[in-house]
C-alpha cells in the first residue's frame, strides 16, 4: 500500500481552515489590481477604509466548491498527459537561477542563453520531470524572464521548442499575456485544443504577507476563456514575511492561496486551480532564506494536506539547499527535505536542480536530485502486503539456512519493482572501486547529462509553426 506522511489531524485541518477564513474575512488582503478588486466586490467581498479586500466565509466556501477537483495537464508531446488528484506524482525542476555552478571550473559564473537552452532540453529528456519552469534566467540575451510582449512571445515560443510536456509560467502584463495566447494558438492549433489539453498553467505568486499582485492579476484576466489552470504560489518566509511560528505561517500561506482562488473563481467560475504555496523559514542568524531548513518541508507537507482537505490538486516544494556546490551538505539537506515533501504525496513537486537557495543552477545536481526523488517515490510506494507477495512456497523450499537467489520469484520481483535499482553511484568492492579510478558521483552525473543531451532531440515544432511564431514576435515588436 502507499505510504503517506500526515502532520495534521482532521481537527487540526479544520483549525487551519477556520483561522484562514478569519484572516480573509477580518484582516483582509491588499489587492493591487482595480479590476481584481471590483471582481471580488461584485462577488460579495468588501473593501474597507484601509483599502483591504475582505472575503466573507460564504464566498470562500463557494469558491472552493467551484474549483474542479480533477483534471489532466497536457503538453505538446503526443499522448503525454499527467492526471491531477489521481495519486500520481511528477517533478518540476526549480527555477530562476542567475548563476551556474560549473563543475569543470569548480566555480560560479553568470547564466547564459546556452545554459537556458541546454537546461530546457535536459528537462525534456528526463521522464521524471513532467512540468517546466525556466531553471535559469539568462543574463546575456533576450530569452530571460521579462514582461515585454515581444520578449515574452520569443521566450515562451522557445520553451515549447525545447520542452514538450507541461509548461507552467507567469506573464507579468496584459500585453505579455496576449502574446502568450497567440503562441498557444499557433503551437496547439487553436483555443479549443488548448482548453482540451491544458498544456500551460498560469503561475500566480501572491506577495507575503497578504498581497495579491496587480501585474499577475491583470495578466491572468487577459487569458480568461482558455481554461488555463492557475497555480497559486505565495512564498511566505517564517520570521520575515510571515509570523514566527509554523502554524501561523501555514495559515498565512493558505490564506494567500485561497484568496487567489476566490479571485479566480469570481472572475471565471470553474477555472482549474492548483493549491501550490511554498512555505519557508528565515535563517535567524542572518535573516536570509533558509533553503535547507527541515521546517520548510514540514510546512510544505502540511500545506499539501490542506490541499487534500479541500479536494484540490496540490503542488509542493522540497529539495532545497543553502550550499553553492554539490557535496555532503547539499546531499543531506536535499534528501531530508525531499523525503518529507514526497511522503505528503503532492501531484507536482518542485525542487530538483538548483543550489544556494534556488539561485544557482548545476546540471550535475539536477541529475543527482532526480535520483534522490526516485528513492523518495519508492518510499511512497511503501510495502505491498498482497497475497502474491507472501512467498510461502519459496520459504518452504529453501528451508532453514537456505538461499533464495535461484528462486524465479527473486528474478521476477527484482524486475517488478520490489527493489529500487539506483541509476547513480558505485556499489561494488573497494578493489573494484580503486581499479575504476575511484569515480565521483558528480562526475558520473555530468556524464549522464551528456548522454541524455546527446541522445534526446525534442519533437520539432515544424516549419509552418516556426514561421508563424516569428511573425508573432515581429508584430509584438512593432506594436
Amino acid at each position: 500500500m502507499f505510504s503517506q506522511l500526515r502532520y495534521l489531524s482532521d481537527s487540526e485541518r479544520e483549525h487551519v481552515h477556520a483561522r484562514t477564513a478569519e484572516v480573509l474575512a477580518d484582516l483582509g488582503l491588499r489587492v493591487d489590481s482595480e479590476r481584481g478588486r471590483q471582481i471580488l466586490v461584485d462577488a460579495g467581498a468588501t473593501v474597507g477604509a484601509d483599502g483591504r479586500v475582505r472575503i466573507p466565509q460564504r464566498l470562500l466556501e463557494e469558491s472552493i466548491e467551484a474549483a474542479p477537483k480533477a483534471l489532466a495537464l497536457g503538453g505538446r508531446r503526443p499522448g503525454w498527459e499527467f492526471p491531477l488528484n489521481a495519486g500520481e506524482f511528477t517533478l518540476l525542476a526549480d527555477g530562476g537561477a542567475t548563476r551556474v555552478y560549473d563543475c569543470t571550473l569548480g566555480d560560479l559564473r553568470p547564466a547564459t542563453d546556452d545554459d537556458w537552452v541546454t537546461s530546457t532540453r535536459l528537462q525534456d529528456a528526463i521522464d521524471d520531470i513532467g512540468c517546466y519552469w525556466s531553471m535559469v534566467d539568462p543574463q546575456d540575451a533576450g530569452t530571460g524572464l521579462t514582461d515585454h510582449a515581444a520578449d515574452y512571445a520569443s521566450y515562451v515560443a522557445g520553451i515549447f521548442r525545447y520542452f514538450t510536456k507541461h509548461v507552467q509560467d507567469s506573464p507579468d502584463s496584459p500585453e505579455a499575456a496576449r502574446a502568450l495566447l497567440e503562441v498557444l494558438d499557433v503551437v496547439f492549433g487553436g483555443r479549443d485544443e488548448v482548453k482540451r489539453r491544458h498544456p500551460y498553467s498560469f503561475l500566480m505568486t501572491p506577495v507575503s504577507p497578504l498581497v495579491l499582485e496587480g501585474g499577475h492579476i491583470d495578466a491572468w484576466l487577459e487569458v480568461r476563456g482558455w481554461d488555463i489552470p492557475v497555480a497559486a504560489m505565495p512564498m511566505p518566509l517564517m520570521g520575515a514575511t510571515a509570523p514566527a511560528s509554523l502554524f501561523s505561517t501555514l495559515v498565512a500561506a493558505n490564506a494567500e492561496t485561497l484568496g487567489t482562488l476566490c479571485l479566480v473563481q469570481a472572475a471565471e467560475p470553474g477555472t482549474p486551480f492548483i493549491h501550490a504555496p511554498v512555505t519557508a523559514v528565515m535563517e535567524p542568524r542572518s535573516g536570509r532564506y533558509f533553503a535547507g531548513a527541515i521546517e520548510g518541508s514540514i510546512m510544505n507537507a502540511a500545506a499539501t494536506e490542506m490541499a487534500r482537505h479541500y479536494g484540490l490538486p496540490a503542488e509542493a516544494s522540497g529539495g532545497g539547499t543553502d550550499r553553492f556546490e554539490p557535496g555532503i551538505q547539499a546531499a543531506y539537506e536535499k534528501a531530508s527535505t525531499s523525503l518529507l515533501s514526497t511522503l505528503s504525496r503532492p501531484d507536482v513537486l518542485v525542487g530538483p536542480g538548483l543550489l544556494a537557495g534556488a539561485t544557482v543552477y548545476c546540471r550535475e545536481q539536477l541529475i543527482i536530485d532526480v535520483e534522490v526523488f526516485r528513492l523518495c517515490e519508492r518510499a511512497v510506494r511503501g510495502l505491498d502486503c498482497a497475497e502474491d507477495k507472501w512467498l510461502r512456497e519459496d520459504l518452504e523450499a529453501a528451508g532453514p539456512g537456505g538461499t533464495f537467489l535461484g528462486q524465479p520469484s527473486t528474478r521476477r520481483n527484482v524486475r517488478a519493482g520490489e527493489w529500487q535499482l539506483p541509476q547513480l553511484g558505485f556499489r561494488d568492492s573497494w578493489e573494484a572501486f580503486a581499479s575504476a579510478g575511484r569515480p565521483g558521483i558528480v562526475e558520473e552525473a555530468g556524464e549522464k547529462a551528456d548522454r541524455l543531451l546527446a541522445s534526446h532531440t525534442p519533437l520539432p515544432l515544424g516549419e509552418d509553426v516556426e514561421r508563424e511564431l516569428e511573425a508573432i514576435v515581429t508584430r509584438a515588436k512593432a506594436g
